[in-house]
């Protein structure tokens, strides 16, 4: 793996493979009484969060708790961000304190590589606007094989705000280096054009993207980023696009359905699907932690003489 984290179609098929063996192991951890190990003692972390999350960040905390790592929380609503302070002065500040990974959620495209110019120290990038969200797409991935034990060959179908999703981008980058055929589906105007050549499918008829899939996976409608009137009316999208029995009942038997959160209750997906028994969405949750701290342990705990075991 390289030194930093910033988009899945950096890393290769071993790299995945890693990660996954990886994240078992730390989810074991997560299932002990005793959820705490060593790993990290004596290092620093930040998470530089710019932008609002609730499951990202918690995650990434708790990740870093469990591995006894020294946490601060960087907020933009409280630093000298606001008073006009740039990016870089920021990071320089904050790498005087004696950080060794940053995490970094950011408006802005490709600001995990700008920080790690600044810092010198590894970085996470934990969503850069529309541009890539990593590490969601590893814990999905990590929860399609716990399920499957396998993603080479499976029919996984993304359905829903595609253009404007990073989520969508990278589980894209992932599934398909691991050898999953990957429908997308959603309004032809939220499917940005040329995207066939990532190497995916595109339908807009629901019902033939979920017709014999493994996974089902559903995509928050993200109404803050839009700003061109790309959306239909939402009760057209709910007519159209929303997962109901029906429309999981054209998939295979064994389906797993999943969601990144946050859920608009009762547009992308019905409540009934997403609590039924086929449904992982909160178990993509717990499985973030356990991907969060194997990606701690594979950029700063390798070499470390205490280790996870």
């Amino acid at each position: 793996m390289e030194k930093s984290l910033h988009d899945i179609e950096n890393l290769t098929r071993d790299d995945l493979e890693l990660i996954l063996a990886t994240s078992e192991q730390f989810r074991e951890i997560s299932e002990r009484r005793v959820k705490k190990v060593p790993t990290l003692r004596g290092k620093t972390i930040c998470l530089f969060f710019i932008e609002n999350s609730t499951r990202t960040r918690i995650s990434f905390e708790l990740a870093a708790k469990r591995m006894s790592a020294d946490l601060i929380n960087f907020s933009a609503s409280t630093s000298s961000l606001q008073k006009g302070e740039s990016l870089t002065d920021t990071v320089k500040t904050i790498m005087a304190m004696g950080v060794d990974l940053f995490v970094i959620r950011h408006s802005a495209p490709g600001s995990s590589r700008r920080v790690e110019q600044v810092a010198g120290v590894p970085v996470i990038n934990a969503g850069d606007g529309p541009h890539a969200h990593p590490t969601q797409a590893l814990l999905d991935l990590f929860t399609i094989y716990r399920h499957k034990k396998k993603i080479e060959g499976l029919k996984v179908a993304i359905i829903g705000d595609i253009y404007h999703s990073r989520v969508a981008r990278s589980n894209i980058f992932s599934l398909t280096r691991m050898g999953a055929e990957v429908v997308l589906c959603g309004p032809p105007t939220l499917i940005p054009r040329e995207i066939e050549k990532l190497g995916v499918q595109v339908t807009y008829s629901v019902d033939e993207a979920c017709k014999m899939a493994d996974v089902i996976m559903c995509l928050r409608m993200q109404l803050e980023r839009q700003q061109s009137g790309m959306f239909p009316s939402m009760r057209e999208y709910i007519q159209l696009y929303r997962i109901d029995e029906k429309r999981v009942s054209l998939a295979k038997d064994d389906v797993i359905i999943m969601h990144p959160g946050p859920m608009n209750r009762g547009v992308e997906i019905i409540p009934e699907i997403a609590y039924h028994h086929r449904s992982v969405i909160e178990e993509q949750v717990t499985n973030g932690v356990a991907t969060r701290m194997a990606l701690f342990y594979l950029l700063l705990g390798r070499g470390n003489e205490e280790t996870a075991d």
